[in-house]
């Protein structure tokens, strides 16, 4: 049993909403005799407060602030979600409007990327910085779910956020027009002689068939080696990057599925797979992300391709809806997919082979000219041997 195991029973079991029905999470952790212990102590806080604090305290705030500051505790991921936003995640509709920008928590909202093209893009924002205000609400209790929630709007709608980036002392204020975007498309290019360029913004159902045609295309117009661009790529479905590996592996293990009280379950190549044979150099970021990180370490972890640029994020998980009596819930992570080794992803990352950093760029300046991390990928793909 572990800690944030411990953790969960002990804020989950308080006396103030009878949170037993979440069953399952809480079996063999009541067994514990320190879990006992543990929520002795979270009732006596509880009651201290109660009855020494300054002024009368609101017994529902300080149980909201319990469970966000446990669901804060487990990863960026999970939250716990008010009554208005569990209607929201159930009713599966989604406001039309959006500005493109992918979201994690440290300490307050931080970017993971902003997507090719979109308003958060060309409104100049980038991986790390970080969201301290959505409009005039802190993000600093906010969960990443509540923060993407705001994000949206109607097309034609404006977000303003407050901005830092790097150890700058002053927030920059931008106003952003929401607009109705459309889902990413992989697009490819020759980048010199026999080397094709993939560009991944995002990934898809349709991402792997796309991919598979634009190979296709740069192999008549001579590409001989590729480079698979998946900086600033955190959007789509885990399974999406599986299926788009399955492109380039044909045989081995490409994740494992890992849920919770589940054996393991490795994910193979299948007959049919590795269609695409070509030397490959894959590139990323800070902002890769999810099924993009799947991807590169399905093809890292088979030795189908050499990794370029910065440590990536680690962020492979799934959640689960789980809803408590008063019609709040816990948004908890409870199935991760790990590398074809066995090595987490989640909160690890993965370590490209050969290692890059991008240029630092002051807010509202333009990036430069040079691409260092695509430079060296070039270089890296072109001494690779031709089979």
């Amino acid at each position: 049993m572990t800690s944030r195991t411990r953790l969960i029973v002990l804020l989950i079991s308080a006396p103030v909403i009878a949170f037993a029905v979440i069953g399952g999470f809480l079996g063999n952790a009541l067994a514990q005799p320190e879990t006992y212990t543990r929520l002795q102590v979270f009732q006596d806080v509880v009651s201290l407060v109660m009855r020494n604090y300054v002024e009368n305290v609101d017994s529902d705030r300080i149980m909201q602030g319990a469970m966000r500051g446990l669901a804060e505790s487990l990863d960026p991921d999970s939250a716990y979600l008010k009554r208005d936003e569990v209607k929201a995640l159930q009713s599966g509709q989604k406001l039309p409007g959006d500005i493109g920008l992918e979201l994690t928590r440290q300490y307050y909202l931080r970017v993971i990327c902003a997507r090719d093209g979109s308003p958060a893009a060309k409104a100049g924002l980038r991986a790390g910085d970080f969201v301290r205000v959505i409009d005039d609400a802190p993000t600093r209790e906010m969960s990443v779910f509540e923060g993407m929630r705001m994000l949206r709007g109607e097309p034609g709608t404006k977000v303003r956020l407050t901005v830092i980036r790097s150890n700058a002392a002053e927030p920059h204020v931008v106003e952003i027009t929401r607009e109705r975007l459309s889902p990413p498309e992989i697009s490819g290019r020759m980048q010199g002689a026999g080397i094709g360029y993939l560009r991944v913004p995002g990934f898809t159902a349709a991402s792997a068939e796309q991919m598979r045609a634009k190979v296709a295309e740069l192999r008549k117009q001579g590409a001989a080696r590729l480079i698979v661009d998946v900086r600033d790529c955190a959007v789509g479905d885990l399974t999406d990057g599986i299926a788009a590996a399955r492109l380039f592996v044909s045989s081995g293990t490409l994740a494992i599925r890992e849920g919770r009280n589940e054996p393991r379950e490795p994910v193979n190549a299948i007959a049919g797979d590795g269609s695409i044979t070509l030397p490959t150099v894959v590139l990323v970021n800070a902002g890769t992300s999810g099924p993009a990180e799947l991807f590169t370490a399905a093809l890292a972890g088979n030795k189908r391709a050499e990794v370029v640029g910065e440590h990536t994020i680690g962020r492979a998980t799934r959640q689960k809806l789980v809803p408590l009596p008063d019609g709040t819930a816990m948004l908890l992570s409870n199935v991760w997919f790990l590398g074809p080794n066995g090595e987490a992803i989640t909160e690890k990352g993965l370590t490209p082979n050969v290692e890059v950093e991008e240029p630092d760029v002051d807010f509202g300046t333009p990036p430069p000219v040079a691409d260092p991390l695509l430079l060296k990928a070039i270089e890296r793909v072109g001494n690779k041997a031709i089979e």
